[in-house]
């Protein structure tokens, strides 16, 4: 059967070969499908004509009914444009285009009587108006489909250059329904689940998003649309980890045994927090359910996600299987080693670091031992999912910092048992819960969000790079009471060589100031083993101040650092500064960090220092980044594709609708697992046609 929204984009009216592949180029339209899922994304009301002596300089769009003359086309190269006069009964205004000129001057019609709509500018006592939207009149009065409410879309300068202007692809929607006539579009969702959510029928939702006869009619067909999104992209990823549930039965840990209670009663220092308890039990259920754990452990800096990973890894052995911890660099991977080789030794458990700088026979004995099932535990950087690397029964795996690690990274290390192991991953970067549901939305989500007692919580100033005497006077301070000091600089770049002078310069300044003290410079262009030289002469105190770029942002622990200052820190993130601040206050002692910035600021920097100075919670700051920078933006997310797909939808402002379209999913899973009841298999059919364009889920977590 013929279906319209099959038809390529090319057979509409005005379309052909040639703005068919802009259109798929610059807005992935290809079929009439696309175009009806290609949304504006604001309306214009055109009830109102306007004189040209009604126009006022702060006037957004107007239209203008009136006569195109003299049209001349004016310099060469890139400065070519096209130039007219509009006129009406009361004035003129100067019509300029930088695009599309060739077309234009094949069309633009002396005298004729045009309706125009475009933003006024003054210049100089007169009006112009630039690139602005024609509509030839043909009758004496301005047709109706000319007035009233209109939808804007987005355009390109490449579409503006053939006339793919907002009205032109309005003209391709209205005639779309006009071809439709009295068929309607199929929906993708069931009778049940629209009457459940109140939605509008997908026909409906399309016309009033596009063609509105009133702004009453446009929130519900948006609610529509963004439900419908959400939806499918939960379903995805739900579907997917279900999949992966039946196909993967995990190992089951039966056995509290006597290398967690040894732990637990005799050496560990201090009592769990409540949060931590909380986490370990929902860690224990997924470890006797028989299937696979695939958790996401959330916790700010200092919360005390490591003691959860080694009692974690001790369950694994006291099961009989072995456990690794995978770590990004070299130098957070070490300080794990160092602490888990603490603990577990103590135990007399074997525990064996391996990263790229362990080489030759010291490597081969590390390997052979993980095969023969002599080593308990691995720590490791990437150097941990080489082929080579083989474990005996690797039950439990332990990733920290985890966005660090490429998708495909990350899944090697289920192919290292024929059964895949338990994955525990954890994160010191608060994520907020609409990206949650999404990027790791697969995962079961826990959150520590308490610090161990005695934690004193970090002084937070924003200071001016302009007056720097009381940054000095604090490192001074802090420095003679025997701590010490970073001072961060922002990440240095191949084409940003005014990074690393910065760095420089800030290094000369720090060594011109205190002349009197140790003080070390560390970047992301030094080589490996000059980095972790100088991070090691940081840890053993005999530097006093270390000038650095954000290679320390994750994973270094110097408990005796009680100074951060961030330089440039307008040029940083929300979630960026609290990671680089949470290098300090990881000791009993009063920590500060100073966030210096320029007098000159926009509202946006303004408003991050006054959240970062406000609060030192995370997931406050997780959810305001979210809000101020949007989903694309936020470390780690980039990678899922996820938010490209998102037409209409937003995770910021719609985490409502997300929370009902993830339930939502779930309910239909639960009900309809297989697949086979009829009124679901729209969206089960819509679901597979999303597949072929859309992100892959597995590649998610």
């Amino acid at each position: 059967m013929y279906n319209l929204l099959d038809q390529h984009i090319q057979y509409l009216p005005s379309v052909g070969p040639s703005r068919a592949l802009t259109l798929a180029a610059e807005l992935d339209i290809r079929n009439v499908r696309d175009l009806l899922f290609y949304f504006p994304y604001r309306y214009i009301d055109r009830s109102t004509i306007y004189t040209v002596n009604q126009l006022r300089e702060d006037m957004p769009y107007v239209q203008l009914r009136g006569r195109i003359s003299d049209i001349s086309e004016l310099g060469v190269g890139r400065s070519r444009r096209l130039e007219a006069n509009f006129a009406d009964d009361t004035g003129i205004v100067r019509l300029v285009w930088f695009a599309g000129i060739s077309y234009l001057k094949k069309t633009l019609r002396k005298e004729a009587d045009y309706l125009l709509l475009g933003k006024p500018v003054l210049f100089n006592t007169a009006f112009s108006i630039s690139h602005p939207e024609l509509e030839l009149i043909t009758s004496e009065s301005v047709q109706s489909e000319m007035l009233g409410l209109h939808p804007v879309y987005h355009t390109t300068e490449k579409m503006k250059r053939q006339n793919l202007t907002s009205r032109f692809i309005e003209k391709l929607v209205v005639e779309v329904f006009r071809q439709l006539g009295t068929q309607r579009v199929a929906d993708t969702l069931s009778d049940e689940l629209r009457l459940q959510y109140q939605l509008l029928p997908l026909h409906d939702a399309l016309q009033r998003i596009h063609l509105p006869a009133n702004m009453q009619e446009v929130p519900m067909a948006q609610y529509r649309h963004k439900f419908e999104e959400l939806f499918f992209l939960q379903l995805g990823i739900l579907s997917f980890a279900r999949k992966r549930e039946g196909k993967y039965r995990g190992f089951i840990f039966n056995k509290v045994g006597r290398l967690f209670h040894r732990f637990y009663n005799d050496i560990l220092p201090f009592q769990l927090t409540d949060a931590q308890k909380r986490v370990m039990q929902e860690i224990r259920n997924d470890l006797v359910s028989g299937r696979q754990m695939n958790r996401l452990l959330q916790g700010d800096v200092g919360s005390g996600k490591t003691i959860v990973a080694i009692m974690t890894m001790l369950l694994a052995i006291d099961n009989g299987y072995q456990a690794c911890l995978m770590a990004p660099t070299e130098i957070l991977a070490e300080q794990h080693y160092v602490s888990v080789s603490r603990i577990m030794g103590q135990l007399g458990l074997h525990v064996e670091l391996l990263t790229g700088i362990v080489k030759g026979k010291r490597r081969e004995a590390i390997l052979n031992a993980l095969q023969g099932g002599e080593i308990n535990v691995l720590v490791g950087t990437h150097a941990l999912i080489e082929a080579p690397v083989r474990f005996r029964n690797l039950g439990c795996a332990v990733i920290d910092e985890q966005h660090r690690f490429g998708v495909e990274q990350r899944a090697k290390l289920w192919r290292k048992n024929t059964n895949p192991p338990h994955i525990l991953v954890m994160t010191a970067t608060p994520i907020p819960r609409t990206l949650a549901m999404t990027v790791y939305g697969d995962l079961d989500i826990s959150i520590i969000n308490q610090l161990p007692p005695g934690r004193k919580p970090i002084k937070t100033v924003h200071l001016y790079e302009e007056r720097n005497e009381s940054l000095v006077q604090l490192i001074r301070h802090e420095v003679n009471a025997g701590h010490q000091a970073y001072v961060v600089y922002p990440l240095i770049k191949e084409s940003e060589k005014s990074d690393l002078r910065d760095l420089e310069q800030g290094f000369d300044t720090m060594c011109a100031t205190f002349p009197d003290l140790r003080i070390g410079k560390l970047h992301g262009k030094m080589k490996d083993k000059d980095k972790n030289e100088i991070m090691q002469l940081f840890l053993s105190h005999q530097l006093d101040i270390l000038v650095s770029t954000t290679v320390i942002e994750v994973g270094v622990d110097v408990p005796n650092a009680s100074v951060m200052a961030i330089v440039n820190a307008d040029r940083f993130g929300l979630a960026q500064l609290h990671q680089l601040r949470g290098r300090v206050g990881r000791g009993a002692e009063q920590s500060y960090c100073a966030l210096m910035t320029g007098m000159k600021m926009s509202d946006n920097t303004r408003k991050r220092m006054e959240i970062m100075v406000s609060t030192t919670d995370g997931f406050v700051i997780a959810e305001e980044d979210l809000r101020l920078r949007g989903p694309g933006d936020i470390e780690g997310t980039q990678q899922s594709g996820l938010f490209l797909n998102l037409k209409v939808a937003s995770l910021t402002r719609d985490s409502e609708i997300m929370e009902s379209a993830r339930q939502a999913a779930s309910n239909l899973l639960d009900a309809d697992p297989d697949r086979h009841l009829p009124q679901n298999q729209p969206i089960w059919t819509r679901l597979a046609q999303l597949r072929k364009t859309n992100v892959d889920w597995s590649a998610i977590s």
